[in-house]
Protein backbone atom coordinates (compact mmCIF):
# COMPACT_ATOMS: atom_id res chain seq x y z
CA UNK A 1 0.00 0.00 0.00
CA UNK A 2 0.99 3.67 -0.25
CA UNK A 3 2.74 5.16 2.80
CA UNK A 4 0.25 8.00 3.03
CA UNK A 5 -3.05 7.27 4.75
CA UNK A 6 -6.01 6.89 2.41
CA UNK A 7 -8.00 10.04 1.86
CA UNK A 8 -11.59 9.70 2.99
CA UNK A 9 -14.17 11.25 0.72
CA UNK A 10 -17.18 12.93 2.31
CA UNK A 11 -20.15 10.98 0.99
CA UNK A 12 -23.27 13.06 0.71
CA UNK A 13 -26.32 13.01 -1.51
CA UNK A 14 -29.10 10.53 -2.14
CA UNK A 15 -28.82 6.76 -1.71
CA UNK A 16 -27.31 6.12 -5.18
CA UNK A 17 -24.64 8.82 -4.86
CA UNK A 18 -23.83 7.72 -1.33
CA UNK A 19 -23.46 4.10 -2.46
CA UNK A 20 -21.12 5.01 -5.34
CA UNK A 21 -19.10 7.34 -3.14
CA UNK A 22 -18.58 4.65 -0.50
CA UNK A 23 -17.53 2.15 -3.18
CA UNK A 24 -15.00 4.55 -4.69
CA UNK A 25 -13.55 5.30 -1.27
CA UNK A 26 -13.01 1.59 -0.62
CA UNK A 27 -11.67 0.90 -4.12
CA UNK A 28 -9.07 3.70 -3.99
CA UNK A 29 -7.28 1.92 -1.16
CA UNK A 30 -6.74 -1.15 -3.34
CA UNK A 31 -4.47 0.48 -5.96
CA UNK A 32 -0.75 1.18 -5.62
CA UNK A 33 0.83 3.96 -7.70
CA UNK A 34 4.54 3.49 -6.98
CA UNK A 35 5.76 2.47 -10.44
CA UNK A 36 6.76 -0.96 -9.16
CA UNK A 37 5.74 -4.20 -10.85
CA UNK A 38 3.12 -5.44 -8.38
CA UNK A 39 -0.17 -7.29 -8.71
CA UNK A 40 -2.00 -4.26 -7.32
CA UNK A 41 -0.15 -1.64 -9.37
CA UNK A 42 -2.00 1.10 -11.20
CA UNK A 43 -1.53 0.58 -14.95
CA UNK A 44 -0.52 4.17 -15.59
CA UNK A 45 2.83 4.22 -17.40
CA UNK A 46 2.56 0.74 -18.89
CA UNK A 47 2.47 -0.01 -22.64
CA UNK A 48 -0.88 0.74 -24.22
CA UNK A 49 -2.36 -2.53 -25.55
CA UNK A 50 -4.60 -0.73 -28.05
CA UNK A 51 -1.61 0.95 -29.73
CA UNK A 52 0.38 -2.30 -29.69
CA UNK A 53 -2.46 -4.20 -31.38
CA UNK A 54 -3.00 -1.44 -33.93
CA UNK A 55 0.71 -1.57 -34.77
CA UNK A 56 0.52 -5.35 -35.16
CA UNK A 57 -2.48 -5.04 -37.49
CA UNK A 58 -0.61 -2.45 -39.58
CA UNK A 59 2.46 -4.71 -39.82
CA UNK A 60 0.27 -7.65 -40.83
CA UNK A 61 -1.24 -5.43 -43.52
CA UNK A 62 2.25 -4.74 -44.79
CA UNK A 63 2.97 -8.48 -44.94
CA UNK A 64 -0.38 -9.22 -46.65
CA UNK A 65 -1.70 -5.98 -48.19
CA UNK A 66 -5.49 -5.98 -47.97
CA UNK A 67 -5.68 -8.62 -45.22
CA UNK A 68 -6.36 -6.30 -42.29
CA UNK A 69 -7.62 -3.08 -43.92
CA UNK A 70 -9.46 -2.37 -47.20
CA UNK A 71 -7.29 -0.87 -49.91
CA UNK A 72 -6.96 -0.52 -53.65
CA UNK A 73 -3.22 -0.78 -54.21
CA UNK A 74 -1.83 -0.33 -57.70
CA UNK A 75 1.44 -2.06 -58.52
CA UNK A 76 3.30 1.18 -59.12
CA UNK A 77 2.14 2.49 -55.70
CA UNK A 78 3.20 -0.51 -53.62
CA UNK A 79 6.34 1.24 -52.39
CA UNK A 80 4.32 4.24 -51.21
CA UNK A 81 1.83 1.92 -49.50
CA UNK A 82 4.58 0.02 -47.66
CA UNK A 83 6.28 3.25 -46.61
CA UNK A 84 3.03 4.51 -45.11
CA UNK A 85 2.33 1.22 -43.34
CA UNK A 86 5.80 0.93 -41.81
CA UNK A 87 5.87 4.61 -40.83
CA UNK A 88 2.55 4.23 -39.02
CA UNK A 89 3.69 1.04 -37.28
CA UNK A 90 6.89 2.81 -36.18
CA UNK A 91 4.87 5.76 -34.84
CA UNK A 92 2.51 3.48 -32.90
CA UNK A 93 4.97 0.92 -31.56
CA UNK A 94 8.17 2.81 -30.74
CA UNK A 95 6.78 4.69 -27.68
CA UNK A 96 5.20 1.50 -26.32
CA UNK A 97 8.54 -0.33 -26.59
CA UNK A 98 10.12 2.52 -24.62
CA UNK A 99 7.51 2.07 -21.87
CA UNK A 100 8.09 -1.69 -21.76
CA UNK A 101 11.89 -1.67 -21.54
CA UNK A 102 12.14 -0.88 -17.78
CA UNK A 103 10.45 -4.25 -17.12
CA UNK A 104 13.58 -6.02 -18.36
CA UNK A 105 14.81 -6.12 -14.76
CA UNK A 106 11.90 -8.46 -13.97
CA UNK A 107 11.91 -10.66 -17.06
CA UNK A 108 15.65 -11.22 -17.48
CA UNK A 109 17.36 -12.24 -20.72
CA UNK A 110 16.60 -15.30 -22.81
CA UNK A 111 19.60 -17.02 -21.20
CA UNK A 112 18.15 -16.40 -17.76
CA UNK A 113 20.71 -13.73 -16.87
CA UNK A 114 19.44 -10.56 -15.18
CA UNK A 115 19.15 -7.46 -17.35
CA UNK A 116 19.53 -3.83 -16.43
CA UNK A 117 17.06 -1.29 -17.74
CA UNK A 118 18.63 0.69 -20.60
CA UNK A 119 20.33 3.94 -19.67
CA UNK A 120 18.43 5.64 -22.48
CA UNK A 121 15.09 3.84 -23.07
CA UNK A 122 14.27 6.03 -26.06
CA UNK A 123 17.54 5.24 -27.81
CA UNK A 124 17.12 1.53 -27.08
CA UNK A 125 13.54 1.62 -28.40
CA UNK A 126 14.83 3.16 -31.62
CA UNK A 127 17.39 0.37 -31.96
CA UNK A 128 14.70 -2.27 -31.40
CA UNK A 129 12.23 -0.81 -33.90
CA UNK A 130 14.98 -0.44 -36.52
CA UNK A 131 15.94 -4.09 -36.08
CA UNK A 132 12.29 -5.12 -36.35
CA UNK A 133 11.80 -3.23 -39.62
CA UNK A 134 15.05 -4.59 -41.08
CA UNK A 135 13.87 -8.16 -40.37
CA UNK A 136 10.50 -7.78 -42.12
CA UNK A 137 11.73 -8.83 -45.61
CA UNK A 138 12.87 -12.16 -44.15
CA UNK A 139 9.52 -12.53 -42.36
CA UNK A 140 7.75 -11.97 -45.68
CA UNK A 141 9.76 -14.78 -47.34
CA UNK A 142 8.83 -17.14 -44.49
CA UNK A 143 5.16 -16.19 -44.78
CA UNK A 144 5.09 -16.85 -48.53
CA UNK A 145 6.36 -20.36 -47.74
CA UNK A 146 3.64 -20.69 -45.06
CA UNK A 147 0.96 -19.75 -47.61
CA UNK A 148 2.30 -22.35 -50.01
CA UNK A 149 2.40 -24.99 -47.25
CA UNK A 150 -1.26 -24.36 -46.41
CA UNK A 151 -2.33 -24.52 -50.07
CA UNK A 152 -0.40 -27.72 -50.72
CA UNK A 153 -1.36 -29.30 -47.40
CA UNK A 154 -5.12 -28.75 -47.53
CA UNK A 155 -7.18 -30.14 -50.42
CA UNK A 156 -9.97 -27.73 -49.41
CA UNK A 157 -7.75 -24.73 -50.21
CA UNK A 158 -8.71 -23.81 -53.76
CA UNK A 159 -6.63 -20.63 -54.19
CA UNK A 160 -3.67 -18.91 -52.57
CA UNK A 161 -5.95 -15.89 -52.07
CA UNK A 162 -8.29 -18.01 -49.96
CA UNK A 163 -5.41 -19.02 -47.71
CA UNK A 164 -4.17 -15.45 -47.30
CA UNK A 165 -7.57 -13.89 -46.63
CA UNK A 166 -9.42 -16.57 -44.67
CA UNK A 167 -7.14 -19.06 -42.91
CA UNK A 168 -6.81 -18.42 -39.15
CA UNK A 169 -3.70 -20.59 -38.95
CA UNK A 170 -1.88 -18.27 -41.35
CA UNK A 171 -2.93 -15.19 -39.37
CA UNK A 172 -1.66 -16.88 -36.20
CA UNK A 173 1.76 -17.72 -37.62
CA UNK A 174 2.12 -14.28 -39.26
CA UNK A 175 1.42 -12.55 -35.96
CA UNK A 176 3.79 -14.92 -34.20
CA UNK A 177 6.67 -14.25 -36.58
CA UNK A 178 6.39 -10.52 -35.84
CA UNK A 179 6.02 -10.94 -32.06
CA UNK A 180 8.95 -13.38 -32.02
CA UNK A 181 11.29 -10.71 -33.41
CA UNK A 182 10.55 -8.49 -30.41
CA UNK A 183 10.87 -11.43 -28.01
CA UNK A 184 14.36 -12.15 -29.36
CA UNK A 185 15.36 -8.58 -28.50
CA UNK A 186 14.25 -9.01 -24.88
CA UNK A 187 11.31 -6.64 -25.22
CA UNK A 188 8.96 -7.38 -22.28
CA UNK A 189 5.15 -7.42 -22.34
CA UNK A 190 4.57 -6.28 -25.94
CA UNK A 191 5.15 -9.64 -27.67
CA UNK A 192 2.71 -11.27 -25.25
CA UNK A 193 0.06 -8.61 -25.91
CA UNK A 194 0.40 -9.45 -29.60
CA UNK A 195 0.20 -13.20 -29.08
CA UNK A 196 -2.85 -12.99 -26.83
CA UNK A 197 -4.70 -10.80 -29.35
CA UNK A 198 -3.92 -13.48 -31.92
CA UNK A 199 -5.10 -16.18 -29.52
CA UNK A 200 -8.40 -14.37 -29.06
CA UNK A 201 -8.99 -13.94 -32.80
CA UNK A 202 -7.77 -17.31 -34.12
CA UNK A 203 -8.05 -19.79 -31.24
CA UNK A 204 -4.30 -20.48 -31.60
CA UNK A 205 -2.09 -19.87 -28.57
CA UNK A 206 1.56 -19.56 -29.62
CA UNK A 207 3.92 -18.09 -27.05
CA UNK A 208 6.14 -15.48 -28.76
CA UNK A 209 9.22 -17.37 -27.60
CA UNK A 210 8.49 -20.49 -29.67
CA UNK A 211 10.96 -21.07 -32.53
CA UNK A 212 9.20 -22.12 -35.72
CA UNK A 213 10.79 -23.06 -39.05
CA UNK A 214 9.70 -22.56 -42.64
CA UNK A 215 6.55 -23.82 -44.36
CA UNK A 216 4.54 -24.20 -41.17
CA UNK A 217 0.85 -25.09 -41.46
CA UNK A 218 -1.85 -25.30 -38.77
CA UNK A 219 -4.95 -26.89 -40.30
CA UNK A 220 -8.30 -25.83 -38.77
CA UNK A 221 -6.24 -24.02 -36.11
CA UNK A 222 -8.67 -23.94 -33.18
CA UNK A 223 -7.28 -25.07 -29.84
CA UNK A 224 -3.59 -25.34 -30.78
CA UNK A 225 -1.18 -24.49 -27.93
CA UNK A 226 2.57 -24.04 -28.49
CA UNK A 227 4.64 -23.24 -25.41
CA UNK A 228 7.44 -20.72 -24.98
CA UNK A 229 10.45 -23.02 -25.41
CA UNK A 230 9.00 -25.19 -28.18
CA UNK A 231 11.23 -25.70 -31.24
CA UNK A 232 9.54 -26.62 -34.53
CA UNK A 233 11.44 -27.52 -37.67
CA UNK A 234 10.63 -26.94 -41.34
CA UNK A 235 7.58 -28.31 -43.15
CA UNK A 236 5.68 -29.25 -40.00
CA UNK A 237 1.89 -29.64 -40.09
CA UNK A 238 -0.37 -29.49 -37.02
CA UNK A 239 -4.09 -30.15 -36.78
CA UNK A 240 -6.59 -28.61 -34.38
CA UNK A 241 -6.24 -29.18 -30.66
CA UNK A 242 -2.53 -30.06 -30.66
CA UNK A 243 -0.64 -29.11 -27.49
CA UNK A 244 3.14 -28.72 -27.25
CA UNK A 245 3.34 -28.17 -23.52
CA UNK A 246 5.37 -28.56 -20.33
CA UNK A 247 5.25 -31.55 -17.99
CA UNK A 248 6.27 -29.56 -14.93
CA UNK A 249 8.63 -26.74 -14.02
CA UNK A 250 11.10 -26.17 -11.17
CA UNK A 251 10.61 -23.41 -8.63
CA UNK A 252 13.13 -20.96 -7.19
CA UNK A 253 13.77 -20.36 -3.50
CA UNK A 254 10.75 -18.05 -3.31
CA UNK A 255 8.44 -20.65 -4.85
CA UNK A 256 8.18 -18.92 -8.23
CA UNK A 257 8.67 -20.73 -11.57
CA UNK A 258 12.21 -20.44 -12.94
CA UNK A 259 12.03 -18.54 -16.23
CA UNK A 260 13.53 -19.26 -19.66
CA UNK A 261 14.44 -22.94 -19.08
CA UNK A 262 13.61 -25.66 -21.62
CA UNK A 263 10.28 -27.23 -20.76
CA UNK A 264 8.53 -27.74 -24.12
CA UNK A 265 9.11 -30.30 -26.90
CA UNK A 266 11.22 -30.20 -30.03
CA UNK A 267 9.52 -31.20 -33.29
CA UNK A 268 11.99 -31.90 -36.08
CA UNK A 269 11.50 -31.39 -39.83
CA UNK A 270 8.66 -32.93 -41.86
CA UNK A 271 6.46 -34.03 -38.94
CA UNK A 272 2.66 -34.29 -39.00
CA UNK A 273 0.74 -34.15 -35.70
CA UNK A 274 -2.96 -34.98 -35.88
CA UNK A 275 -5.88 -33.57 -33.91
CA UNK A 276 -5.83 -33.33 -30.12
CA UNK A 277 -2.41 -34.91 -29.69
CA UNK A 278 -0.57 -33.76 -26.56
CA UNK A 279 3.23 -33.75 -26.44
CA UNK A 280 4.89 -32.62 -23.22
CA UNK A 281 8.35 -32.00 -21.82
CA UNK A 282 11.56 -30.15 -22.60
CA UNK A 283 13.46 -33.40 -23.23
CA UNK A 284 10.84 -34.76 -25.65
CA UNK A 285 11.99 -34.83 -29.28
CA UNK A 286 9.78 -35.91 -32.17
CA UNK A 287 12.14 -37.25 -34.80
CA UNK A 288 11.97 -35.99 -38.37
CA UNK A 289 9.47 -37.49 -40.85
CA UNK A 290 7.33 -38.86 -38.01
CA UNK A 291 3.55 -38.98 -37.79
CA UNK A 292 1.76 -38.55 -34.45
CA UNK A 293 -1.83 -39.78 -34.53
CA UNK A 294 -4.88 -38.13 -33.09
CA UNK A 295 -5.39 -38.10 -29.30
CA UNK A 296 -1.89 -39.44 -28.62
CA UNK A 297 -0.40 -38.41 -25.25
CA UNK A 298 3.42 -38.37 -25.36
CA UNK A 299 5.95 -37.52 -22.67
CA UNK A 300 9.00 -39.18 -24.24
CA UNK A 301 10.95 -38.93 -27.48
CA UNK A 302 10.33 -40.93 -30.63
CA UNK A 303 12.95 -41.65 -33.33
CA UNK A 304 12.76 -40.37 -36.91
CA UNK A 305 10.28 -42.00 -39.30
CA UNK A 306 8.02 -43.12 -36.43
CA UNK A 307 4.26 -43.58 -36.59
CA UNK A 308 2.66 -43.18 -33.18
CA UNK A 309 -1.00 -44.11 -32.67
CA UNK A 310 -3.47 -44.75 -29.87
CA UNK A 311 -5.49 -47.95 -29.81
CA UNK A 312 -9.04 -47.19 -30.81
CA UNK A 313 -11.69 -47.57 -28.15
CA UNK A 314 -14.45 -50.09 -28.80
CA UNK A 315 -17.54 -48.31 -30.10
CA UNK A 316 -20.78 -50.16 -29.33
CA UNK A 317 -23.89 -49.26 -31.35
CA UNK A 318 -27.32 -50.22 -30.06
CA UNK A 319 -30.75 -49.68 -31.52
CA UNK A 320 -34.17 -51.23 -31.11
CA UNK A 321 -33.31 -54.31 -33.18
CA UNK A 322 -29.67 -55.18 -32.56
CA UNK A 323 -26.41 -54.33 -30.81
CA UNK A 324 -23.00 -54.60 -32.41
CA UNK A 325 -19.46 -53.18 -32.31
CA UNK A 326 -18.51 -50.68 -34.99
CA UNK A 327 -15.30 -51.33 -36.94
CA UNK A 328 -12.37 -49.05 -36.05
CA UNK A 329 -12.09 -45.93 -38.20
CA UNK A 330 -9.38 -45.67 -40.86
CA UNK A 331 -6.09 -44.29 -39.60
CA UNK A 332 -5.73 -40.48 -39.60
CA UNK A 333 -8.99 -39.77 -41.41
CA UNK A 334 -9.94 -36.11 -40.97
Amino acid sequence: MNDRPPRRWPCIGDDIEHCLCQTVARLRELYVDTGDDRPDSLLRDYPDPTRVIEALRVLLDAMFPGRMFPNDIQGDELGVFLMRRLSLAWHLLRPEIEKALPFRTRTGSLSGEPLRPPEDPREESLRVIRALCESLPEVRTYLVDDVRAAYEGDPAALTFAEVQLAYPGLLAIASHRIAHLLYLQNVPIIPRIMSEWTHMHTGVDIHPGARIGRSFFIDHATGVVIGETSVIGDRVKLYQGVTLGARSFPLDAQGNPIKHIRRHPTVEHDVVIYANATILGGNTVIGHHSTIGGNVFLTHSVPPYSVVTMEHAHVRIKNAHQEFEAPPPPEFEI
